[in-house]
């Protein structure tokens, strides 16, 4: 057990065909971050990814090249060294009664949703020492107010009376936005995160404008996502990624890839939205 945590958060697709809301986060424990970081610079240097990799760049030249990438970033995963969860709402799932204010701060409340239950942070095994919390996002496409306010609401996180139970600390100054060009962890998150909405929204299908046929681009893509497909099921095996991911409570901490299809608690379902 680590007395300190560094979780990193990206989010995609605010909007999607059939799903929408996608965030992604990954933690690790200070111990592995620097040793973890090297490796992934590293690997990216030998494979000649000398600058940001992320999803929107996945083309058919490099394909091999981020294959490999993401064989490395799921061998830590895979030893425990790191982990991801994944969030995303079905849009044929619709949330009832929600007031102006909740839909206006409908981004921020998923992601305070996200950062409090997908990590299980509330079932993290007793120890008698404190545990700090160090928070890093991926610059918010929002207004600084709403952005201060979230941060408010995650600071207060420390209050609650299962992160009271967990000994977690969260201070505001460790809760930062941050470039993912600097940090290769959001680099490999965003390209997972990427690989995911792609496929659940259907845009595997895609064809070149007034063409019968898919671009190389977009059957690259395809490609990769598959090969993370094929990490994920090697550490799940019957990995659904388009519904939560059944796991215990002591799981949710443990368990090195969950994801979350998220459900408000007041919602009603429209088979017309449903994915075809």
């Amino acid at each position: 057990m680590d007395k300190e945590y560094l979780l990193f958060c990206d989010e995609s697709d605010r909007k999607g065909k059939f799903y929408s809301n996608f965030y992604g986060g990954l933690i690790v424990g200070a111990s592995q971050y620097e040793r973890l970081t090297q490796r992934l610079n590293e690997e990216k240097q030998s494979l000649y990814l000398l600058g940001e990799v992320k999803w929107e760049k996945v083309t058919e030249r490099y394909l091999d090249k981020y294959r490999q990438l993401m064989k490395c970033f799921f061998q830590e995963i895979a030893a425990g060294h790191v982990r991801v969860r994944i969030m995303f709402r079905q849009n044929a799932r619709i949330a009832r009664g929600l007031t102006r204010a909740q839909i206006e701060d409908e981004y921020f409340r998923l992601y305070y949703q996200f950062i409090k239950h997908t990590f299980g942070l509330m079932y993290l095994p007793a120890q008698e020492s404190i545990t700090r919390l160090r928070l890093y996002f991926d610059q918010f496409p929002d207004t600084s107010e709403k952005a201060a306010r979230f941060t408010g609401y995650l600071s207060a996180l420390q209050e609650n009376r299962q992160f009271q139970r967990a000994r977690i600390v969260i201070q505001s100054q460790d809760i930062t936005q941050v470039r993912s060009h600097d940090h290769v962890l959001l680099q490999c998150l965003d390209i997972v995160l990427g690989a995911i909405a792609f496929r659940l929204n259907d845009k595997h299908k895609e064809k070149l404008p007034n063409k019968r046929i898919r671009g190389k681009r977009t059957r690259a893509k395809e490609l990769l996502y598959k090969k993370i497909l094929d990490e994920i099921t090697q550490i799940r095996p019957g990995f659904n990624i388009g519904i939560t991911t059944g796991s215990s409570k002591s799981e949710r901490w443990s368990a090195p890839y969950l994801h979350w299809s998220f459900e408000p608690k007041d919602s009603e379902y429209e088979p017309t939205l449903r994915v075809h």
